[in-house]
């Protein structure tokens, strides 16, 4: 039997089994290799769950801004706000839209303006009314409104307290 053994000494079947052939680096890549992947696997969750909360926003404007006319360049701008998706705890946040007018006389003028709101809890609706001014000289032309684009609402969770504008 010895004669069997030393003639398969040097055979790769005994080789491998010798103590001397294990790679302790191989090991180490591989760990590597698995924590890379399961990091990629992670990422990819974090960015399509992110893409999927982006496309369906909490709070909309329900439709096109009101816009009330109080004097020759006083006007009130009212927005519907649905917040069905925050209805149960209620929430609050920022209004913020641009007016483009235009005085009797042919001047023009944009403005960025903002308007803050609360949903209470357990109602899913509000609304927003915004008070402002739009002439070149306090109430020495009459202004007309041209256009109303809401450009950004914002939504806090809770139906904290309005803030300022």
């Amino acid at each position: 039997m010895s004669g069997f053994w030393r003639s398969r000494k040097y055979s790769s079947f005994v080789a491998g089994a010798s103590a001397g052939y294990f790679r302790p680096q191989f090991l180490f890549y591989f760990v590597m290799l698995i924590m890379k992947v399961i990091s990629l696997g992670l990422l990819t969750l974090l960015i399509l769950g992110g893409a999927a909360n982006a496309a369906e926003p909490r709070v909309s404007v329900a439709q096109g801004p009101l816009v009330m006319r109080l004097s020759k360049d006083e006007f009130r701008i009212a927005f519907g706000v649905e917040a069905e998706r925050c209805a149960a705890s209620g929430c609050h946040g920022v209004i913020r839209y641009r007016v483009d007018w235009k005085t009797e006389d042919g001047a023009t003028g944009s403005e960025i303006k903002h308007v803050s709101y609360a949903v209470a809890p357990r109602t899913g609706r509000s609304i927003a009314v915004d008070r402002q001014y739009f002439d070149t000289a306090e109430g020495a032309h009459t202004t007309d409104i041209t256009g109303v684009q809401v450009d950004e609402v914002t939504c806090l969770e809770g139906a904290g307290s309005r803030g300022g504008r």
